[in-house]
């Protein structure tokens, strides 16, 4: 029996009036213990992202280490993937904290863009227009229709279409019920299309040009974002065998010519061709989409390291690996043509001879295009799309390379040159080929991991552009959604289509240092309309009017009495090729001053070519008709972009 002390009467009736006084004491406001709760909620809230981050910088630490020392894969991928998770973890918290502190000072925006995308200045607008407008010809040249889709789509249209590259999808958070995703190309969209709109046997020839994204680690230099701008080309419906193929490479060809984007070659194979290669050495069917996966990366790694990864990482053994080798190194033209056709372990395989016979009738359209000085039969073509089922092909210059690695895949002689044995023969063993060029950045801080999926910083001088355009024959694409929409047990048939993709950021990343050397405008503006002594704003308002009615581009200075050099500076800095000087004298007489201006470029610096010459006298009914009977003023319209 617990101890109870002996309490008095006044000791009893003490605290009996102490317990009823309490009871009219107020009680604190309601958001004052809320306040309280919230300071509670986020001391614990702040310890734990504080917890989180430091479990990250080990995670990090620990992923970036086995990395360097090239540890063993699996573990690699549960440090990957635990990273991931701390972050999102991480992201979680964040976003529930609102990352707002009650006692704490708000911190200052950082002004810049997302990872992976950028800003276009007037300048390089003016450049990326001019090659569009340029695609765009071409497009409607052939004959195509212009097509517009969403961009974002549901997630299942997207998913299952893009082999190993599907990590590389934008998913967005669920939207009223709906999964979606950014479009990571314009071909999926299409088909989608056309199998919505009963896309059966449906002849077209669709074009669009719109941005596209992919959770890739951008090189912002070479034109690789993770936002970037992409036109394509696709012809749908049973035709003729290889007349589509044939005229898409013609037009690609024709685009990338008027875009002077220099020198390139357009690589080309076939995927039955690859298919029946991998089928005749050996590979499981079940690993015949990863192993072309890796050996479509021979364009910038060594052959030793693309076999490492064939061997290693997909489980094929050395010998199939090695036999693949002596396929793959091979590139030229006809004459491999002819080379595979005498090869009869090839010919005796159904996916290797279709695509052989195909190819023999793609070459004889080719040189009726006149193209076929543009081809590189390159059997290490293959391109990771799951989707493909034909012909392939992508589009490379110079640049499109690593630096110092244009002839790490040339590890056998070009089909071009004689060669001692076909493929049935003795195998050659490839020489010794050069080590696949560092990628990485080396850093002396230890900066927080990439987030889950994404690489470590890349140095981009060591990095080309890559491919400029690509595409190929998807023919059971459209099937595949017609199949799906019409449930499980039914026959659904398919659309046929083949397309191609022009990277136009990489386009631009080519041609945009040579409009800086040439020093190319950034506007259209082609008079400026200015006024000697008194403003004459009214004038020149009426003037600006009139011309633009013409169609001649047109500006003024936006000031009432503006002073002459003052107006002569706002024209020269848009570089515009006329200045129109408006007096009142020669108002009176029916006359305006037209003043030509030119530009030159001396050692990498554009300066005005100063004249002595004050102008021309010209009748103001007689103006518009001499401005575009100049010289200056019919180079612009036939599509010359700069004055000279």
């Amino acid at each position: 029996m617990l101890f109870q002390p002996v309490r008095s009467q006044q000791h009893r009736l003490f605290h009996r009036s102490l317990q009823k006084t309490s009871l009219f004491l107020p009680r604190p406001p309601t958001h004052i213990t809320a306040l309280l709760t919230t300071r509670r909620t986020q001391t614990t809230m702040a310890a734990t992202i504080e917890s989180i981050q430091a479990e990250i910088t080990q995670t990090s630490a620990k992923y970036n280490e086995l990395r360097k020392q090239q540890g063993d894969a699996t573990v690699l991928e549960e440090v990957r993937k635990k990273l991931g998770e701390l972050k999102k973890s991480l992201a979680t918290l964040n976003a529930a904290s609102g990352l707002k502190d009650a006692g704490k000072k708000k911190e200052r925006m950082l002004l810049k863009t997302a990872k992976g995308t950028r800003d276009y200045g007037p300048g390089e607008m003016f450049c990326r227009e001019h090659v569009e407008r340029i695609v765009k010809e071409c497009f409607t040249t052939y004959g195509g229709g212009c097509l517009d889709t969403p961009v974002f789509e549901r997630k299942e249209v997207l998913t299952g279409k893009y082999g190993e590259d599907a990590k590389l999808i934008f998913d967005l958070m669920d939207q009223g019920g709906e999964q979606l995703a950014l479009r990571y190309d314009h071909t999926v969209p299409l088909a989608r299309y056309l199998a919505m709109n009963g896309g059966i046997n449906a002849q077209h020839k669709l074009w669009q040009v719109g941005k596209v994204y992919r959770r890739d680690n951008p090189v912002m230099s070479k034109g690789r974002m993770r936002e970037f701008s992409q036109a394509d080309f696709d012809i749908s419906g049973v035709w003729d065998p290889m007349i589509p193929d044939a005229e898409i490479i013609s037009l690609l060809c024709t685009v990338l010519t008027r875009l002077d984007v220099g020198e390139f070659t357009v690589k080309l194979n076939h995927r039955k061709i690859l298919d029946g290669i991998f089928e005749v050495c050996g590979v499981p069917a079940e690993n015949i989409r990863a192993i072309s996966s890796a050996v479509d990366k021979l364009d910038k790694m060594a052959w030793a390291d693309v076999k490492k990864e064939m061997v290693e990482e997909k489980g094929l053994s050395p010998e199939v690996a090695d036999k693949i080798g002596e396929y793959v190194k091979h590139k030229g033209g006809p004459a491999l043509l002819e080379q595979l056709k005498s090869d009869e372990s090839l010919l005796g395989n159904k996916n290797a001879k279709s695509g052989i016979d195909d190819m023999s009738i793609l070459f004889t359209y080719l040189e009726a295009f006149n193209v076929l000085d543009k081809i590189s039969f390159d059997m290490s073509l293959a391109r990771g799309l799951d989707y493909y089922t034909g012909i392939i092909y992508e589009a490379v210059v110079e640049a499109s390379a690593p630096p110092g690695f244009k002839q790490a895949n040339a590890f056998a002689s070009s089909s071009s040159e004689p060669s001692t044995s076909t493929s049935t023969a003795t195998p050659l063993s490839p020489p010794a080929t050069p080590s696949t060029p560092a990628h990485k950045k080396k850093s002396k801080k230890h900066s927080a991991a990439p987030a889950d999926g994404e690489e470590e910083e890349i140095d981009e001088s060591q990095v080309g552009v890559g491919s400029i355009a690509a595409g190929g024959r998807y023919d059971n694409l459209v099937g595949m959604f017609t199949a799906a929409a019409a449930g499980e047990g039914k026959k659904s048939t398919g659309l046929p289509c083949i397309g191609v993709s022009i990277g136009l950021d990489r386009i631009f990343a080519l041609v945009w240092p040579k409009w800086v050397e040439k020093g190319m405008r950034s506007k259209e503006t082609m008079v400026f309309v200015m006024s000697a002594g008194d403003g004459l704003l009214k004038e020149r308002v009426e003037l600006v009017a009139q011309l633009r009615e013409a169609g001649i581009k047109s500006d003024f200075l936006f000031k009432n009495k503006p002073k002459l050099p003052a107006q002569f500076a706002a024209g020269e800095k848009d570089e515009v090729p006329f200045a129109i000087i408006l007096g009142g004298d020669e108002l009176k007489a029916g006359l305006v001053t037209v003043k030509e201006q030119k530009w030159e470029v001396v050692e990498g610096e554009k300066r005005k070519i100063q004249s002595a010459d004050q102008g021309t006298k010209v009748k103001r009914e007689e103006l518009i008709d001499w401005i575009k009977n100049t010289q200056t003023y019919k180079d612009w319209a036939n599509g010359r972009l700069v004055a000279e």
